[in-house]
């Protein structure tokens, strides 16, 4: 860490902050979905083709993975796909180049002398070829792993930082080899940094295939949010938080693309520090939102001004890499899935937070419980039954009290009402005059904390 940017002359410090990447992975399946015209989607693709950048990252990772292969590796599924989704933390777009100061100020995150390139967001999503329903498993960005696939590999770090070893692994050694400090040298290192991460989560995870990697920058989420605001989203207490600029009040609320960025980043409760809310709250809060947008996208049909669409994939498509492999058309018709919201995200669990040798905060996992739990996950889900079983009887409808209850005891955090973790009173389902829709929608599922399953579908209460 530490290395300097091209041509920035700038040291990169971390700096935390996250964002939810698969939202503009979403954008482009159901902006294709509505096009409609095979002609006409053949050549929104082509032109998203001609924007984004193909990498070669995959490959080199699929090489070290094939070099010293996991003993306890995940079989692959006949033509499931599991998708890297990598949001880094750098202020600079995909060419090395500092973010619009317009857009820096939008995003409430700092300048281009904030962060480098550390994958703050991790996210392996998981697509049967069947059609049934997508996983979505969040990678903690602080577990703490054994590294792979750059030359001195193999120490602990965490889990994010594989991204930046590569890349200045394979930066110092081109400079050492007298190589120009030139955009040929960045995008090798930038390769080598995108290889390094899938390889360490592929190890981590207990031997994953990766069939395909999204790696996109924070103006790529922006221009998706500013498409479709605003947003419904849900939380279960009123929080604020100075830091990310979070203000948001109990219940369910409409939010603009600005304040989307702060729902997304809020990690603390800056007007009541004994609130507790931390960086796995702040990944419940993402999938959250990923939730909300499918149903919105759903419900109101929100993605059909084409022309608007068309921007908006111009400029994801700018934002982003992607490998060389992953066909678009393909992808978005076995991807079909989410654009019912057909997805459930789930973060793979700790077992408490440590300190590395280096006095650095981290994750404290046990690699074997996040392989079982990772094959579990991955596994064929039973088949549907085509009829609905028989009603059972029961003796009176359960109260939102009772609901919670025995979502507790079942191992799950949902309820559809209640109280929360903290004992106040969870959101009713009723909208506000400023956050009314139009057509009813159904109660929110609240979730107490970030353990358990989301299910998409429609608009959690989070923390």
């Amino acid at each position: 860490m530490g290395e300097q940017a091209r041509g920035t002359g700038r040291r990169f410090a971390p700096r935390r902050r996250r964002w939810p990447k698969v939202l503009a992975i979403v954008a482009i399946v159901v902006t294709l979905a509505a096009a409609g015209s095979a002609v006409y989607v053949a050549q929104l693709a082509a032109r998203f083709n001609g924007n984004v950048r193909r990498s070669d990252a995959l490959s080199r990772a699929l090489t070290e993975q094939s070099a010293s292969p996991s003993a306890s590796a995940v079989p692959k599924l006949s033509k499931d796909t599991n998708v890297l989704i990598m949001g880094l933390d750098s202020r600079l777009d995909e060419n090395g180049n500092p973010l619009p100061q317009d857009i820096q100020d939008a995003l409430h995150a700092g300048d281009d002398s904030v962060g480098f390139y550390n994958a703050n967001v991790l996210m392996l999503v998981h697509i049967p070829a069947d059609g049934s329903q997508s996983t979505a498993v969040s990678i903690p960005r602080d577990d703490y792993v054994q590294t792979a696939g750059f030359p001195g590999a193999g120490f602990m770090a965490k889990v994010k930082e594989a991204y930046s070893y590569g890349f200045a692994a394979e930066q110092s050694t081109l400079l050492a080899q007298g190589k120009p400090n030139d955009d040929a040298t960045y995008q090798s290192a930038r390769d080598a940094g995108r290889a390094a991460e899938i390889a360490t989560v592929s190890q981590f995870l207990g031997g994953v295939q990766i069939d395909h990697f999204v790696e996109i920058t924070m103006v790529a989420f922006y221009q998706v949010a500013l498409a479709i605001q605003p947003i419904t989203v849900c939380v279960n207490r009123a929080t604020q938080d100075t830091f990310s600029g979070a203000d948001f009040r109990a219940g369910m609320q409409q939010i603009n693309a600005q304040q989307a960025m702060s729902f997304v980043r809020q990690r603390r409760d800056t007007s009541d520090p004994t609130y507790n809310f931390t960086d796995l709250d702040r990944s419940r809060r993402q999938q959250a939102f990923i939730a909300s947008v499918l149903h919105q996208l759903k419900q109101a049909g929100t993605l059909t001004d084409l022309p608007k669409m068309e921007a908006v994939l111009d400029a994801v498509s700018k934002n982003m890499a992607i490998d060389r492999g992953l066909d678009l058309l393909e992808f978005s018709q076995q991807a079909s899935s989410l654009r019912g919201g057909n997805i459930s995200f789930t973060t793979l669990p700790i077992l408490g937070f440590g300190t590395s040798p280096e006095g650095a905060s981290i994750n404290l996992v046990d690699v074997g419980q996040i392989r079982a739990t990772v094959r579990d996950l991955l596994a064929p889900k039973p088949p549907q039954p085509t009829t609905p079983p028989p009603a059972i009887p029961t003796p009176a409808a359960s109260t939102p009290a009772a609901s919670a209850s025995a979502s507790s005891e079942s191992g799950g955090e949902a309820s559809s009402g209640g109280t929360d973790s903290t004992g106040a009173a969870a959101p009713s389902s009723s909208l506000s005059p400023d956050a009314a829709s139009t057509t009813a929608s159904p109660a929110p599922t609240t979730y107490a904390d970030w353990q358990g399953p989301l299910q998409g579908g429609g608009i959690p209460c989070v923390k």
